[in-house]
């Protein structure tokens, strides 16, 4: 009796969680365009299916992303991880948090058009990387990684092109807007691409001379939210639609460059 007694309690909870969820104001999240956004509507057409009304709102610039979240015009976003926000919120003076662990991965790359291997890399060759911080540091430390360059240790995310101790090619580093890295592989030997931006530009991730798909708990692109609205009902019903099977197997069957994190838990 005590065990159906609780089972019924836990089901008029649930019940009272999704009326609360699915009543009033659609839930507006915020995204990236391209791959991202495709998984948020693909969620979203799921919730919709289960009576939540959702809308996506697609926006190119990182920084507006966060600010519709911060002023009220948006309740969530999902386009981001923790080391960024973390840079928005210092930089900004953003106070945004992460409303859940599930999200996904998005590995970066280094993309050439001129040559089909890394051994090929010439004295004077260019190689472009973002001019955006974070992404700038992982273009740096792939580079070192495929074994081009030498950083100064310790630096993390926080290394820069001045942190270069040992360029035994001499490669000029170009700093560039992250979405204009792709189409630079017409002027540059190398460039390092974030997934996000390869695909909707026509990029194939499979082309890449190095990838990066390191599993990190700071690169984890997970929903943002303010505090005051981490805990709505409506944002909890549909992360736990986006954490569900379906969301997982469209990752791995559309968008197989990316990596599901925090799936089930």
């Amino acid at each position: 009796m005590k065990i159906l007694r609780r089972t019924a309690q836990v089901a008029g909870l649930w019940l009272a969680f999704t009326a609360a969820a699915f009543a009033g104001e659609p839930l507006k999240i915020a995204t990236s365009a391209g791959p991202v956004g495709q998984l948020a509507s693909f969620a979203a057409r799921l919730a919709k299916e289960k009576g939540q009304d959702v809308k996506i709102v697609e926006l190119s610039d990182w920084v507006a992303l966060n600010e519709v979240v911060n002023s009220g015009e948006v309740d969530a976003n999902l386009f981001q991880h923790a080391t960024y926000l973390a840079l928005q919120n210092k930089q900004r003076g953003f106070n945004l948090v992460q409303a859940d662990k599930v999200g996904v991965i998005a590995p970066v790359g280094l993309f050439s058009k001129k040559i089909k291997t890394l051994d090929e890399i010439k004295s004077g060759d260019s190689v472009a990387i973002p001019n955006e911080p974070l992404n700038g540091a992982r273009g740096l430390i792939l580079l070192e990684r495929a074994g081009l360059i030498k950083l100064a240790p310790g630096k993390g995310f926080s290394v820069s092109k001045f942190d270069i101790i040992d360029n035994p090619k001499n490669l000029k580093i170009v700093e560039l807007d992250p979405a204009q890295t792709y189409r630079s592989l017409d002027d540059v030997t190398l460039a390092l691409v974030n997934i996000t931006y390869l695909i909707p530009a026509g990029g194939d991730p499979k082309s890449a001379l190095i990838i990066d798909r390191t599993v990190d708990e700071g690169l984890v692109l997970r929903f943002t939210a303010r505090p005051d609205k981490k805990d709505d009902p409506r944002l909890k019903a549909f992360i736990q639609v986006f954490n569900s099977p379906e969301v997982k197997q469209f990752i791995e069957d559309k968008l197989p460059a990316f990596i599901p994190a925090g799936f089930g838990s």
